[in-house]
């Protein structure tokens, strides 16, 4: 992946406008850019291959599909070498949606959906807190999400 391409104002508004409504059709997108189709499929293929995009994601409202807790985890471990096997067991547990290696108290902050208290105790008890390597946990409810946005790019 090429760490020096410098995205111009054409490839910022496209992606803005992805940002906006990943489902946007090129041809719409070029249209508002003053573009041609090709020339939005041709920049989409370019920042896909350096790695600029990494594909697009439904956001989805987990509350109404039943998974009403979003929590945070942090984790300890008892030494950062088991860090690589850790993560590697952590995502396999369907409920972690994220995991990032930390500075700070804890060596890794996850988060996690479950749709009950009991779901979460089970996911806690009987997956995470099972894993090798690990030496505690915090868990972090979220009561509400206030804020969930994309970098403006323009």
């Amino acid at each position: 992946m090429a760490r020096n391409y410098e995205l111009d104002d054409t490839d910022r508004k496209i992606l803005a406008l992805l940002i906006d409504d990943a489902k946007m059709p090129y041809t719409e997108i070029a249209r508002k850019v003053h573009v041609s189709g090709g020339t939005v499929h041709v920049r989409m293929a370019r920042m896909e291959e350096l790695g600029i995009v990494r594909g697009a994601t439904l956001n989805i409202d987990y509350a109404q599909l039943g998974y009403d807790i979003n929590a945070f985890l942090g984790i300890y471990l008892n030494k950062s070498s088991v860090y690589n096997s850790v993560a590697e067991q952590l995502k396999a547990i369907p409920e972690i949606l994220s995991i990032y290696y930390t500075t700070g108290n804890y060596s890794l902050f996850a988060r996690i959906i479950c749709r009950d208290t009991n779901h979460l105790r089970e996911v806690l008890h009987d997956k995470i807190q099972l894993i090798e390597g690990i030496e505690r946990t915090e868990t972090l409810i979220s009561l509400e999400e206030t804020l969930n946005r994309p970098i403006q790019l323009i």
